[in-house]
């Protein structure tokens, strides 16, 4: 049998990427002619229609989203390949850091992706809290760091935005306390510095009853019923129910995650990986089932910003 045509494949991926014929053409370098001409010789080396016509669109057929699959894979290997047998390829140890929070939502897709690219660097990665990574950047202990930006001293460059949330057991009814028993970062912690604002100014009771680095800790404290604490949505976990105004909370200011680079002999690398981190972020959405009790998280996740259903309890997944 012979072999799919590479070029074939990623034209089809660019399509399906943006949405449209004419775009991935500019995209690929082709004109819209040669473009159909590409898929109609894929289709007839799968032998199944990749697209269907949904009004001025063209969409993927069912065979077409298994096929995008199989196209993602094999273009990913390509790449590898190549960069095993370039020596101009990158070469050498990076070391990032990040907060153990975002470690957990993001790192997984940020390796994945880097090292596919890029089989000979060596990444050594360090979790802390924000103030800890500014520091270590400061020191020339790491060469770049995912942080929580701060505009105080408008630190690093945004890359992705979330929205900061109250969150509760879905358990317990610990946000129903005349005094809240809260759980927070350490003072230095913007988010902490954030939901005091907003409970003062609401005139709310509470007491600061866990203070740590540890997003564990704080996930924890949150799930047992012992306090309730605000995370960004990339944070939330099965269990938790997320409050709003509704519930007597008011709205706090979004989250968002930047980048930081220290002062790096292999600026090659620190840019790579950067690039590498900000395409990630960008194309990683929340976890969550599409559809619990009508709210349509696919909505959520494609339009990032948009609050989460007033009490929503979050499912497993």
């Amino acid at each position: 049998m012979a072999p799919l045509d590479l070029d074939q494949l990623q034209t089809f991926i660019t399509i399906s990427d943006m949405g449209s014929f004419t775009k991935a053409a500019d995209e690929v370098h082709r004109t819209q002619s040669a473009v159909s001409m590409q898929m109609r010789r894929l289709e007839e080396r799968i032998g199944k229609p990749l697209f269907e016509k949904e009004g001025r669109t063209n969409r993927l057929t069912e065979d077409g989203e298994r096929l995008l699959s199989y196209a993602r894979r094999l273009m990913h290997l390509n790449r590898e390949t190549l960069a095993a047998f370039d020596d101009r390829a990158l070469e050498g140890t990076v070391r990032i850091g990040l907060p153990d929070d975002y470690a957990d939502r993001f790192l997984p897709e940020i390796m994945a992706r880097f090292s596919r690219s890029n089989p000979r660097v060596e990444l050594t990665v360090v979790c802390e809290p924000t103030p800890g990574l500014v520091e270590h950047l400061k020191r020339g202990n790491l060469d770049l760091a995912i942080v929580t930006h701060n505009d105080a001293s408008a630190q690093s460059e945004v890359v992705r935005r979330e929205p900061l949330l109250w969150v509760s057991s879905a358990n317990h009814a610990t946000h129903e306390e005349p005094v809240l028993p809260m759980a927070f970062g350490r003072p230095t912690c913007i988010w902490r510095r954030a939901a005091c604002d907003v409970l003062d100014k609401m005139n709310r009771d509470y007491r600061v009853l866990f203070s740590s680095y540890s997003a564990t800790v704080i996930t924890a404290a949150v799930l047992s019923g012992l306090a309730i604490s605000v995370l960004p949505e990339c944070a939330l976990r099965p269990g938790m129910r997320v409050l709003s105004e509704s519930d007597g909370f008011g709205a706090l200011p979004d989250c968002r995650i930047g980048i930081m680079r220290g002062h790096s002999a292999r600026a090659d690398i620190v840019e790579a990986i950067a690039r590498h981190i900000s395409e990630s972020l960008d194309n990683i959405s929340v976890p969550l089932a599409e559809e619990t009790a009508g709210f349509d998280f696919a909505a959520l996740a494609a339009q990032r910003g948009r609050r989460l259903k007033p009490g929503h309890i979050l499912p497993g997944w």
